[in-house]
């Protein structure tokens, strides 16, 4: 894979100058949305500012579960179907195991389990023997455990080339470094996307960009609470693999791929202003060493092994920490989604629902309703300040 261009096969331009959705973003829920739309024989086309998959969506934890989520029932059914969906390799690897250090840990981790199995899911309680025996590496300081007979985890890079190669595959066009300068809008439509390429026109427009949605979605004046966070991803060298690879605790997320790698990330973050920080090399922080130290307190027996490779990156949050999936008033042809920082799990189900939102303005298998915009009509004005949500720049100023 080049710079320029990672995924073979996707071309970075081209002379189209339009489609009837427009998709802007080309991480995985942008790519997804686009991938369900050109399923159902939708002329689409992602517009992405640099390439695609290259930020979040292409380097985290790979979690594939969502509870607390409307999509979660979607999410789990999809998920074991998506390599053959897709007809490209995702790595899917179903179930997960979630230590627990602490009795406070395992009264924290047990509302996940009680509110999947009051949703018919299967998760079963460990002692800290039985965690042993099914995670090698974790240590005596184990106090317990939850077996999750749901989730697993994927390979972000290859699900993101998956979403780009069968969306080519259906018809669908992805252009890359093209980068939004504004909208054309005739009444209570948005008729064009204005870029530094050109004018793409368009019968209705999906904004899914990540941390850039709000900005993107204020030059329609539609307001996305929204602000963001650098988030940093450890991988360390690769160990013996483990019986279940998908292994979290500590407040990490994260899991061993199939190389025997330990790939972990986990707050906190640092807030940041997210035009300030343009594409290219972003230095890792002194996070990335709390989240060694917390691997190691995880998989004690993986203490020695030494960090290859880091990863900081951009992820936007919403007020409530919750996505936002909605078609805003006044416009009749825009809809807009932010996944919060936990798009890539519940990408097969959210570009599956966003898909419908588009094509009939509501979502058949999921209730949207607390993911609309209105959830936040009586947010304080300085909601990001009372909950600490700052860059260190205005926090101290």
């Amino acid at each position: 894979m080049s710079a320029n261009n990672p995924i073979p096969g996707i071309p970075s331009g081209d002379d189209d100058r339009g489609a009837s959705v427009i998709v802007i973003g080309g991480g995985v829920t942008g790519l997804s949305t686009a991938f369900w739309l050109a399923e159902a024989g939708v002329d689409v086309l992602v517009l992405e500012r640099g390439i695609v998959g290259w930020e979040a969506s292409g380097r985290n934890g790979g979690g594939c579960s969502h509870h607390h989520s409307p999509l979660f029932a979607e999410e789990q059914r999809l998920w074991p179907m998506m390599d053959e969906l897709l007809g490209y390799p995702t790595e899917f690897r179903p179930n997960r195991i979630r230590i627990a250090l602490s009795a406070e840990q395992l009264t924290l981790y047990g509302r996940a389990v009680a509110n999947a199995r009051k949703q018919g899911f299967r998760a079963d309680d460990l002692d800290a023997q039985t965690v042993r025996e099914l995670v090698p590496l974790a240590g005596n300081n184990v106090h317990a455990g939850h077996y999750y007979h749901f989730g697993g985890h994927a390979n972000p890079h290859r699900t993101v080339q998956a979403y780009a190669w069968a969306l080519r595959d259906r018809g669908g066009r992805v252009r890359q470094h093209v980068t939004v300068t504004g909208f054309r809008r005739q009444g209570d439509r948005v008729t064009a996307v204005e870029t530094d390429k050109g004018v793409f026109c368009c019968d209705h427009l999906v904004i899914a960009a990540g941390p850039q949605t709000g900005r993107l979605a204020a030059m329609l004046e539609v307001d996305i609470p929204m602000r963001a966070a650098r988030a940093e991803m450890i991988v360390t060298e690769p160990l013996p693999l483990m019986p279940l690879g998908g292994i979290d605790g500590n407040g990490l997320y994260g899991r061993q791929t199939l190389r025997g790698n330990l790939a972990y990330g986990g707050g906190p973050h640092e807030w940041v202003e997210t035009e300030a920080q343009p594409g290219g090399p972003r230095p890792s922080t002194p996070l990335a060493g709390s989240i060694a130290r917390r691997v190691a307190e995880l998989l004690p027996k993986a203490a020695h092994a030494r960090v290859i490779r880091s990863w900081s990156g951009i992820i936007e949050n919403t007020p409530d920490g919750r996505p936002v999936m909605d078609r805003p008033a006044p416009w009749e042809n825009l809809t807009v989604a932010t996944l919060s920082g936990v798009g890539f799990g519940l990408s097969p189900a959210s570009g599956r629902a966003l898909m419908q939102l588009v094509m009939q303005g509501h979502c058949d298998f999921a209730d949207l309703s607390s993911l609309r915009l209105s959830r936040f009509s009586r947010l304080e004005p300085d909601w990001d300040a009372l909950q600490g949500w700052l860059p260190a720049s205005m926090a101290t100023a």
